[in-house]
């Protein structure tokens, strides 16, 4: 199924190099633009737009608060902030607004291209240079719990290896394909590790996962 992405940012010039990013990729369909997160609204609410790339410094409205406001219109879109800064605060809150993805503009054109598509198909994905933030945010998550290194969470040696693909920022796509397993197979045992670990997503997951050295 192709994809229908929305680029909301306030520079022209970059919202240009965005489109071009995506234009003749095979998985995406419509490329709508915005320069302001009212705009973005707007344009969200009067199509089907699976993926956003969202900026955060935009004028009026800022992403986070565009993010958290589409969210609430539908929690199943895709959001991936793009921008320049890595400030904690901004990091934690476009958490908690609800982004999938967090990059950073100097991100390789493919790249971004490979976390569109890894985080349309559920992976949830950091840029390197903000990793620490959210292990750090993470000790005070409900995912967290002291009691936490010392569980036994019976996860079998291949949910452990899933578990550590999706840590990595692999989508279950990508993980069927590395270990060889059906697309399926590898839903069934993400279900189990969410299960097995008591959380709600692959984000927690992923968490809770590094937090606790679980693998």
């Amino acid at each position: 199924m192709k994809l229908n992405i929305l680029i909301v940012e306030d520079h022209e010039l970059t919202r240009f190099g965005l489109k071009t990013t995506f234009e003749g990729v095979d998985f995406i369909d419509n490329i709508y633009e915005a320069d302001s997160a009212e705009a973005a609204i707007e344009i969200f609410n009067n199509n089907n737009v699976d993926i956003v790339i969202m900026d955060l410094g935009l004028p009026n409205m800022n992403g986070i608060e565009a993010t958290r406001q589409i969210k609430s219109f539908n929690k199943d879109v895709k959001i991936i902030i793009l921008t320049s800064h890595n400030d904690e605060k901004e990091v934690l809150n476009s958490l908690k607004a609800g982004a999938n993805a967090y990059c950073s503009k100097e991100i390789n054109p493919q790249r971004l291209i490979q976390v569109v598509q890894s985080v349309a198909d559920g992976a949830a994905w950091f840029d390197p240079s903000i990793a620490h933030i959210v292990l750090k945010a993470s000790s005070n998550s409900p995912v967290y719990d002291a009691e936490d290194n010392r569980k036994n969470y019976d996860l079998t040696a291949r949910e452990a290896q899933i578990l550590k693909l999706m840590t990595e920022g692999y989508s279950n796509m990508e993980i069927a394909q590395i270990l060889v397993i059906s697309i399926n197979t590898t839903k069934a045992h993400v279900a189990n590790i969410l299960q097995k670990l008591e959380v709600d997503d692959r984000l927690q997951a992923a968490l809770k996962a590094l937090k606790n050295k679980i693998v």
